[in-house]
């Protein structure tokens, strides 16, 4: 099977966009202190802007990122994917702000709900790549430095 044209810069920002509205599940990956990587698949909601994401506080994705700062995210199949490399800010279950608790409530769940504590995360995309097969490898940055290429 041959792969389909390349898409455009513009056509995989749109594809890209669309992932992250309609999309719910996240490849999300962290390093402790030790450099030790650990993978997990979390949900997620995106605003326009950020992801916003939420895990046990006692988790290792939720203390790796609380203590980088930062984060690598994966959307879509291998041979649809999107990488987002990203900044973190935290939020504790007492520290999240309401809108954006009752966002991700409405799209996901409520993580402010049961015995568990749990922490927000809110990841700002710092740089993003989107490709589907070899002929998208080329062009396939569509944010560096926090700003949209296309």
């Amino acid at each position: 099977m041959l792969p389909e044209p390349p898409r455009t810069a513009q056509q995989r920002k749109r594809d890209t966009l669309a992932r992250f509205d309609h999309d719910l599940d996240a490849w999300v990956a962290s390093a402790d202190r030790s450099g030790n990587p650990y993978l997990v698949p979390l949900s997620f909601l995106w605003d326009g802007t950020a992801f916003t994401m939420a895990t046990a506080e006692s988790r290792p994705t939720a203390r790796n990122l609380r203590a980088s700062g930062q984060v690598r995210m994966s959307v879509g199949s291998t041979r649809d994917v999107v990488l987002i490399d990203g900044v973190v800010e935290t939020f504790s279950s007492e520290t999240v702000p309401g809108e954006l608790a009752d966002a991700f409530a409405a799209k996901l769940w409520d993580a402010r709900i049961g015995p568990t504590p749990y922490a927000y995360f809110r990841v700002t995309p710092r740089r993003i790549q989107a490709w589907r097969e070899e002929n998208e490898i080329a062009g396939r940055e569509l944010m560096r430095d926090g700003r949209w290429l296309v």
